[in-house]
């Protein structure tokens, strides 16, 4: 039998599966490049190249609509959805994006003492990172269209290790520190000044796929500061405004505002000579 004949069914199963799921590689990435290109046009501190005058940007923004038209034509090919429309008025919130992702640079800036300026956040820190590929992605969350918000997301979550889904509601001003680790689920309310450390998780009490469309995340009020590896989960949970929730939390329930939420636990430090020889903690 020849290797082609051996592989006879298999090929046929699988060009088959191919037709019915033609969405793959070229659109993912295809994805990364125009948001890369879009982040390029908003911040020069993404720009592989430098383009600079009033006609060199205008003519960029109108290449990304033209690539946004061409990626999301397989994308709408099954729908009813005017491809146009889409595309005119996510550039027309544009200015808009920028301006909420200028205020989350300076947010980072202000409360970091290791940020010596916005130029490094923007151009060093992943919270920002991961938050520019959000608010772009939520754009698109909002009109409806399928696949492509959750691509840009996910992309970021594989550059910096932050998961926001394109679902959540972030307010202004929302900042990240270090950041990695941290899980915004798809329902989830964070309000204004809003400031989070590396390893939080807003996540739901079930992952059961009949409360898909529920919600399942908790609510983050104004000028909450969220510390390392807190667990906030349920769509009914609601962090009051300017609380503090301390590392390592396990938070089911609602706080009021104002509130100090943190876990007690003991560290016991004992002088070498009050001990006598070293503890062995061989396992």
């Amino acid at each position: 039998m020849s290797n082609e004949m051996k592989y006879d069914e298999f090929a046929k199963m699988l060009k088959e599966r191919r037709d019915d799921h033609s969405l793959g590689f070229q659109l993912k990435k295809g994805t990364q490049e125009f948001v890369d290109n879009l982040l390029a046009v908003l911040f020069p501190h993404f720009c592989k190249e430098g383009f600079f005058t009033f006609e060199e940007i205008q003519s960029r923004l109108v290449l990304l609509e033209r690539d946004l038209k061409r990626l999301l034509i397989p994308i709408l090919k099954d729908t009813s959805r005017n491809l146009d429309e889409i595309a005119m008025h996510f550039m027309q919130t544009l200015p808009t994006i920028n301006d909420k992702l200028w205020l989350d640079a300076e947010a980072i800036t202000s409360g970091d003492p290791a940020a010596e300026s916005v130029d490094e956040v923007i151009l060093a820190y992943p919270g920002f990172t991961a938050i520019a590929y959000y608010r772009i992605a939520h754009e698109f969350y909002l009109m409806h269209v399928p696949i492509f918000p959750r691509l840009i997301t996910e992309y970021a979550h594989q550059l910096t290790g932050i998961d926001i889904h394109p679902g959540a509601h972030i307010g202004s001003s929302f900042a990240i520190d270090h950041g990695t680790g941290i899980v915004i689920g798809e329902s989830s309310i964070i309000g204004n000044n809003v400031k989070m450390y590396q390893g939080v998780t807003l996540g739901a009490l079930s992952v059961d796929k009949k409360f898909a469309k529920s919600k399942r995340h908790p609510t983050i009020e104004d000028d909450v500061v969220i510390y390392a590896q807190a667990i906030i989960l349920g769509g009914e949970t609601i962090v009051g405004r300017m609380s503090v929730i301390g590392g390592n939390v396990w938070l089911t329930t609602s706080v009021p505002p104002f509130s100090s939420v943190y876990q007690e636990s003991k560290v016991t430090v004992r002088p070498k000579e009050m001990t006598g020889a070293p503890i062995d903690f061989s396992i």
